[in-house]
């Protein structure tokens, strides 16, 4: 099996350079005749043809990359191909194709990613100077809101360094902390994505439901390590936290956490609209309850105020049913 596996690299390898490559193959097997010797030819063509849905497996990544990155293929400068099977002339047709460019073949694609990891290295270290290398973080970075949503701080994608801030508010009413859940993952929801850490902001002043204002902000450095602040805006109190390793995924983890949020995509987000028309009714429940002590309500009449209570009392009821 070794050798057969050999030999088609070898005839991959030569078809790259030949439209037509021999297959020789001495003493592959025994059957009851004697040994069993291979010899064939294989032209570009035919091998083209029975590795088209290989290469086809080219087309998305390519597609996705400029999608994320939000770059036209007309904007790009340059299109270098990394590994040895981009070599391969419909590899190399399907690039030009898709990018409408000519790929750079003056780096050696065996060594692309080695130059990279050299020249990242140094720039790291302070040694190069004059190179701005652009990493991105692999998977969003966000937070914990009501219902277990996960809510992107740091998109997938984003470059780094880079440090991004958002606001949000209490749960309930009078609610003097808060807990800061910090996820990684591209689902919709906490529990399906890797959790990082969580710390606790308290101090937070009395105050109704959703009216204090708490600053959370997010830093990620080149090295991968998140520094994750929050800000009470009223009073000053602040708590923040450090996570080291908040790129600790490898890349097979990574692909998988992708494709399980498009695989997932449609009934995560049907799952979340329905937590956050619930979160509006219930915040629509509490606002109503407190404007039925106000002057206004009092002075309604009590047939008034029966339908109202009626209508609220069927609004809980359906809260209820669903939960």
């Amino acid at each position: 099996m070794q050798r057969l596996k050999d030999m088609a690299e070898k005839t991959k390898i030569d078809l790259s350079g030949s439209k037509e490559a021999n297959i020789v193959l001495p003493f592959i097997a025994m059957t009851p005749n004697g040994p069993l010797n291979v010899e064939k030819s294989l032209t570009r063509a035919k091998f083209e043809s029975l590795a088209s849905a290989l290469l086809e497996r080219t087309r998305k990544p390519v597609l996705d990359a400029l999608n994320e990155a939000k770059v036209k293929a007309s904007e790009l400068n340059e299109v270098l191909l990394v590994g040895g099977s981009t070599r391969m002339p419909a590899v190399e047709a399907l690039v030009k194709l898709l990018t409408g460019k000519e790929p750079n073949r003056t780096i050696n694609p065996d060594e692309v990613v080695a130059v990279g990891a050299a020249i990242q290295a140094g720039v790291l270290t302070g040694e190069v100077k004059d190179v701005l290398l652009l990493d991105v973080t692999p998977l969003s970075l966000g937070i914990e809101t009501v219902g277990g949503i996960s809510t992107p701080v740091i998109s997938r994608n984003t470059t780094i360094p880079v440090s991004k801030s958002q606001i949000f508010s209490t749960a309930v009413d009078n609610q003097p902390a808060v807990d800061i859940h910090i996820v990684q993952g591209e689902r919709q929801f906490v529990k399906d994505n890797k959790s990082l850490g969580n710390f606790n902001l308290s101090g937070i002043d009395p105050a109704p439901r959703g009216i204090p204002q708490i600053e959370i902000t997010y830093s990620l450095d080149a090295n991968g390590i998140l520094d994750v602040s929050a800000k009470d805006l009223k009073t000053n109190k602040q708590a923040s936290i450090t996570i080291k390793n908040s790129e600790g995924l490898s890349e097979a983890e990574i692909k998988r956490m992708v494709e399980d949020a498009d695989k997932y995509r449609e009934s995560d987000l049907k799952l979340k609209e329905t937590i956050e028309l619930k979160n509006r009714a219930e915040m629509m429940i509490t606002t109503l309850e407190k404007a039925g002590s106000t002057e206004e309500a009092q002075n309604m009449s009590p047939e008034q105020r029966q339908q109202g209570e009626g209508e609220l009392n069927h609004m809980k009821t359906l809260l209820k049913e669903e939960r």
